[in-house]
């Protein structure tokens, strides 16, 4: 893989996902016009068992005697409706203001709760989910209302209770079996995504907690504030995204490129102990990185072993600041990172380099090729064509790596240029720590949160697309 060539297909991998995207909602679109009007015309050539299943769920299954069909939907529909009447209602009125009156003092000088914002954002959201899944499982009753009366139209059987329970097992049994992890991933994965991103339309931070303060709808001002270029909370964030991406650049090819050469450096001929000389680069990784970065971090520190060393031997006269510094914290994270990620490219290097043919490099030693050149086109391109998903997968991950950067140094040393209480190395990630912890600042920490989410995504989708390993799996020859 030619890793200019790559860089240059982005803006066309952009262009096209652009195109792409905008292809698959007019789809939608289109699908969404055909399917509401497959209802109407569903509803007109109904037969009165169809139409009055549009209102009540299940009724054309029960009077089709197909009992098992109606009595799940017609307890789905029960459920909903006590739901919304004894619960959700209430939450879901309130969910364009998100309360109106909050904890307060009666004359008596006794407390009273009103509203609670949180509990209003959180129970709303859950009830339109409800609401959403209540109208899909309404859209399968008229579907099925309708295929069973193209079924009586055609002279044919329906399936009885019996045959719909045995195929939850047999035809129907990988919906079966993955209705409970489905339940569970809506539940505490997808929910609390979906909270998170409506906290990044509010105020919510330390002068709005409620109960004893509401917090309300905002719109767009927190990204307003964070887009800002040059004003505030926006310059702290661009200046905090560019050092992100400049360090998962180099943490990610780095560590790439000196790993391989490492590996390269043990497996050449002529090289002894090679058991041993990868068992002492091993020994870094197998140390938990909780251990090794606490560790690590004070021997770095102004009165660490290396600063009173160096002292010692009078190679300096005072402490290098490593730590006080923003650019000398910035060099010495990525070294350190470097001590940490090298040894596991080594090792996948290592297994990748014997599986080159040999007779690739004996027909290139006969032309006459150098050392650099069977690198460039033999080990190299294999390398990248067979790595390139991990490449993609380690950049991300460093953009989301919260424990070399937190570990070593929770993202100090501060700066009067960054606002929010951000630190010189701090990345977006353990800035939105600090925010959530330490500030309890909801709000922009919400929308950090998007913003890291847009930015791998769109780093993640554009150059997953433009690697050849996956536009031809099989064109490394």
């Amino acid at each position: 893989m030619n890793i200019v060539k790559a860089i240059k297909n982005i803006p066309s991998g952009i262009v096209k996902k652009g195109k792409a995207a905008g292809r698959a909602i007019a789809g939608f679109c289109k699908w969404l016009v055909n399917d509401i009007k497959d209802i109407g015309v569903t509803f007109k050539n109904g037969d009165w068992k169809t139409r009055v299943s549009y209102l009540i769920m299940g009724f054309g299954p029960l009077m089709r005697r197909q009992y098992l069909r109606g009595i799940m939907l017609l307890l789905f529909e029960i459920v909903y409706i006590f739901y919304m009447v004894g619960f959700g209602g209430s939450y879901l009125t309130d969910f364009g203001t998100l309360g109106t009156r909050g904890r307060g003092f009666n004359e008596d000088g006794t407390v009273y709760y009103g509203d609670n914002s949180f509990l209003i954002l959180l129970f709303g959201l859950m009830t339109i989910c409800y609401t959403l899944i209540f109208i899909f499982v309404w859209r399968v009753n008229v579907r099925q209302n309708k295929e069973a009366q193209m079924l009586l139209a055609k002279g044919k059987k329906l399936p009885t209770s019996g045959q719909d329970f045995r195929s939850l097992f047999d035809k129907h049994f990988d919906k079966t079996l993955l209705a409970l992890p489905v339940t569970g991933i809506a539940v505490f994965t997808a929910l609390p995504i979906l909270f998170m991103i409506c906290v990044a339309f509010t105020n919510y931070d330390f002068d709005h907690q409620p109960p004893a303060r509401l917090f309300t709808w905002v719109g767009l001002d927190n990204f307003k504030s964070l887009l800002s270029w040059g004003q505030g909370i926006g310059s702290t964030f661009f200046s905090v995204l560019l050092w992100t991406l400049i360090w998962a650049f180099f943490a990610t090819f780095l560590n790439y490129f000196l790993g391989m050469g490492l590996a390269m450096l043990i497996n050449k001929k002529g090289i002894k102990f090679k058991k041993m000389w990868r068992t002492i680069f091993v020994i870094t990784i197998a140390v938990p990185q909780f251990v090794s970065l606490l560790y690590v971090s004070k021997l770095f520190a102004g009165d660490g072993l290396i600063n009173s060393y160096l002292m010692q031997w009078g190679w300096i006269s005072k402490p290098l600041p490593f730590w006080t510094n923003g650019t000398w914290a910035k060099v010495t994270i990525i070294g350190i990172n470097l001590w940490i990620g090298i040894p596991y490219l080594m090792l996948i290097a290592t297994g990748l380099l014997m599986n080159i043919p040999e007779d690739l490099y004996e027909s290139a030693r006969i032309d006459g090729a150098n050392r650099f050149q069977m690198f460039r086109k033999i080990t190299l391109p294999y390398m990248l064509f067979v790595t390139g998903p991990y490449l993609l997968t380690s950049f991300t991950g460093n953009l989301n790596n919260f424990n070399v950067i937190y570990l070593l140094n929770q993202g100090r040393p501060g700066s009067d240029a960054l606002g929010a209480k951000a630190g010189t190395t701090d990345l977006l990630i353990t800035w939105l720590y600090k925010m959530t912890v330490n500030d309890t600042n909801y709000k922009l920490a919400a929308a950090i949160g998007i913003m890291v989410f847009i930015v791998t995504a769109v780093i993640s989708l554009v150059v997953y697309n433009v690697l050849p390993s996956v536009k031809d799996e099989e064109g490394f020859q």
